[in-house]
């Protein structure tokens, strides 16, 4: 329950009681999980501008000579070609090959700037921390809260703000586009902020020391297109953009492959290896693997939840893993794990809700199409 004594608090848990949240218990923490509804909260971040708050993800720099050779050994993504002030998506990976935790890793120029899931985060960091070679210094920011402005309006509203560039070799803030991200100061405070987030919407994700947080998000919420959004939307926001939830759509037992995210495995990496589990990870990106997850539209109304069954006839093929209903499309969507034969686009499935069989169709994902600011495009 939220008055759990053993819940830990965000730095903003104050400013999310005065301004009517529900609080629930989520990866230990008193979190918001709506403000004005679930369905309203999405809407308005499609529509509008949403503010998250996201200070339950763990933050991390590393930093020192072959930094990024030591992160491209726990993960496949090519650290060593990241361009200062880019961002990239990887996978912190067991030496099964088996996903740990999925990740988004800045090079800042100075180090690097990693975010992870909160519920996994003491974890992640003990098993980086247990490798840790000599000359490489890992620590945890939790000091600093993270706040996420995500929709098509986030632009416009941060284009208000009078934000200094920390350093001359950084890009302008007006010309920041998608995984990308550098640090600015805003009355004052140092604010690292990427243009990235987990909506499918445009958008940004702002470090904040934790003492100016409420300051920031008060000044943020003071826009018309600003409203809070809690955990209930962000999860549906995410569902409609196909992005898997770890502990849910990731695990240990799941390869990149399976999880349909090989594309987090760099060039570079597929051809030369030397991640924990390549051999298996890189037999099935070539050969194929057993299972796949892969996006359900499911008929009627009625959403098909978690650990729902998919069958074809009289054979279990697979099980959802993450189901709800739409918002933005007003159907019912799910993302499932399929038997390989059972996974390309247009194949009739059925899922197993409440003893009965509802139809159900393999589609490509996102279900909904993003609006990523990509390098090039002009808005």
């Amino acid at each position: 329950m939220a008055d759990d004594a053993d819940l830990k608090t965000l730095p903003l848990d104050a400013l999310h009681r005065r301004l009517g949240a529900r609080m629930v218990s989520f990866a230990g923490y008193a979190m918001p999980i709506q403000f004005d509804g679930i369905i309203a909260e999405h809407l308005w971040t499609r529509e509008h501008a949403g503010l998250f708050d996201v200070s339950h993800m763990g933050q991390l720099l590393v930093e020192g000579d072959g930094a990024a050779a030591w992160l491209e050994s726990l993960a496949p993504g090519d650290f060593k070609a990241l361009q200062p002030h880019r961002v990239r998506y990887s996978l912190l990976l067991a030496d099964n090959g088996g996903i740990l935790d999925d990740l988004m890793v800045t090079n800042t120029g100075r180090n690097f700037y990693l975010v992870v899931n909160g519920a996994t985060k003491h974890g992640d960091i003990a098993h980086m921390a247990a490798r840790l070679p000599a000359g490489i210094t890992l620590h945890h920011m939790e000091d600093h809260a993270l706040l996420a402005l995500q929709g098509p309006q986030a632009v416009t509203v941060m284009s208000r703000f009078d934000l200094t560039p920390e350093s001359a070799d950084q890009p302008a803030f007006a010309d920041l586009k998608f995984m990308a991200g550098a640090r600015w100061l805003w009355n004052g405070v140092l604010l690292g902020i990427t243009r990235s987030g987990y909506t499918g919407e445009d958008g940004y994700e702002i470090s904040v020391p934790s003492e100016h947080a409420e300051a920031l998000a008060e000044a943020l919420l003071a826009h018309a297109e600003v409203k809070p959004i809690g955990l209930g939307a962000r999860d549906s926001l995410r569902l409609e953009a196909g992005l898997p939830l770890y502990g849910h759509d990731l695990d240990p037992e799941t390869t990149p492959v399976e999880a349909d995210l090989s594309f987090a495995i760099s060039k570079r990496r597929k051809a030369e290896g030397g991640f924990p589990g390549a051999e298996r990870v890189l037999d099935q990106l070539f050969n194929g693997a057993a299972r796949k997850r892969v996006g359900l539209n499911v008929e009627g109304r009625m959403p098909a939840r978690e650990g729902a069954t998919v069958w074809v006839g009289s054979e279990q093929v697979g099980v959802l893993t993450s189901g709800g209903f739409a918002p933005s499309l007003n159907v019912p969507i799910a993302m499932a794990y399929v038997a390989t034969a059972f996974s390309a686009d247009g194949t009739a499935l059925e899922i197993e809700v409440r003893g009965k069989r509802i139809a159900a169709t393999v589609v490509p994902m996102p279900f909904k199409q993003k609006n990523y600011v990509r390098e090039g495009d002009k808005k």
